[in-house]
């Protein structure tokens, strides 16, 4: 398996990934899935400040992990959100582990301090691999998300990127 900086041309594969997930889970709480054009400007927004990977097996890309901001404000700065998505059937299979293998340090050179994930509930493949990863339990928003005609619960996840805590740098 290849990890590797996305380029647009991942736009389409990214997109396929996802689309499963926009129609038949509650996993991400999109309702329409974006085009290859969409998830290409996505995937160049996430690359310019944070990062944008793809998982490679066979030379096709079957999954993806990116960090965006975790909110607007300036204080929030430090710390990013991050997500990943893979080809359905391939869970468990060391993927998302190896994407942020490579994303979760990239995001520490860059000067973030905390990387936050946060995952729908049930979703318990998705709990274990950031509990794999140190990530830990910071709350749950209850009945957060409306999809498929049922409430949704959001559990959020944080991991310390370095023990540091003085002032941090501006994130380049």
């Amino acid at each position: 398996m290849l990890i590797r900086d996305a380029t647009p041309s991942d736009a389409e594969a990214c997109a396929a990934i996802y689309r499963p997930y926009v129609l038949d889970t509650a996993i991400t709480f999109e309702t329409e899935p974006p085009t290859a054009p969409e998830m290409a400007a996505r995937i160049a927004e996430a690359a310019e400040t944070h990062a944008w990977l793809v998982a490679e097996d066979a030379d096709a890309v079957i999954g993806y992990a990116y960090a965006r901001p975790f909110a607007a404000r300036a204080a929030y700065r430090w710390s990013c959100e991050v997500s990943v998505y893979l080809e359905v059937g391939r869970r468990r299979t060391g993927a998302g582990r190896a994407l942020y293998d490579v994303l979760l340090p990239r995001l520490t050179s860059r000067g973030y301090r905390v990387a936050v994930a946060k995952t729908t509930l049930p979703n318990e493949a998705g709990l274990g691999l950031h509990r794999a990863l140190g990530f830990e339990p910071v709350g749950t928003h209850p009945r957060i998300g409306w999809k498929h005609n049922a409430w949704h619960d959001v559990a959020i996840t944080q991991l310390f990127l370095t023990p540091a805590v003085t002032p941090p740098a501006d994130p380049v």
